[in-house]
């Protein structure tokens, strides 16, 4: 077909209405190539059966409406920059007097499964839901540690100078939500943790994105 094998072709597309036929095309480059070039006599020959039914041919230009905005993983780097940023913050965490004793015998493995729930609460894969059992898999991690408010403010303290030494991106509006969920994950913490609390382990995943979460039901 020499649509086909014309180079400046993109993709065509043929649509049937009610009373006609409309042939679609987009361009990889100017479409005045293809009429100056081997393929455009071939191909308007072939039309020719269709040229008294055929309305003028219109031309429109292609309309930019943006592309998607990223997900707050995809902004921060992936998951290379979430392992980055938490294995750095776990090797500080054994010289801070506060910290120290809540993290005495931390799993070897535990910087990288935080880093795949910070990934995945920011968009990113499934990747603690489907290895370390998603919000029941957290929640049992924190009941009955007795975690302390001050405790809680050191580790967003800590993990917010680590932010500044080894990133993720220190924009405002990523800033801005990155800390929003520091705040609202660890106040979280607490609750789970302090004693008698008995948190909905049903409770989903949750999301975060550029402004907007839904709260978490207990």
């Amino acid at each position: 077909m020499h649509l086909a094998a014309a180079p400046e072709r993109h993709d065509f597309e043929l649509t049937r209405g009610d009373e006609d036929h409309v042939v679609r095309l987009t361009w990889a480059s100017d479409p005045e190539g293809f009429r100056a070039g081997p393929h455009f006599a071939p191909f308007t020959a072939g039309l020719a059966d269709f040229a008294a039914y055929a309305g003028e041919p219109r031309r429109h230009e292609r309309v930019d409406i943006g592309r998607p905005t990223p997900t707050l993983y995809e902004w921060a780097g992936g998951a290379e920059a979430f392992q980055k940023l938490f294995h750095a913050f776990y090797l500080r965490v054994p010289e801070d007097e506060l910290l120290a004793p809540l993290f005495a015998g931390m799993d070897p493995e535990h910087a990288h499964h935080v880093a795949d729930w910070l990934g995945e609460v920011f968009g990113g894969p499934r990747a603690y839901s489907t290895t370390r059992g998603g919000h029941r898999g957290m929640v049992g991690k924190h009941v009955g540690k007795g975690i302390t408010e001050q405790q809680r403010k050191r580790w967003v303290a800590l993990l917010l100078d680590t932010a500044d030494d080894v990133g993720p991106p220190d924009d405002p509006e990523f800033r801005s939500a990155f800390v929003g969920y520091l705040e609202w994950g660890t106040r979280m913490a607490v609750v789970f943790s302090s004693p008698g609390t008995q948190p909905n382990p049903a409770e989903p995943m949750p999301t975060w994105d550029w402004g907007n979460v839904r709260p978490w039901q207990g």
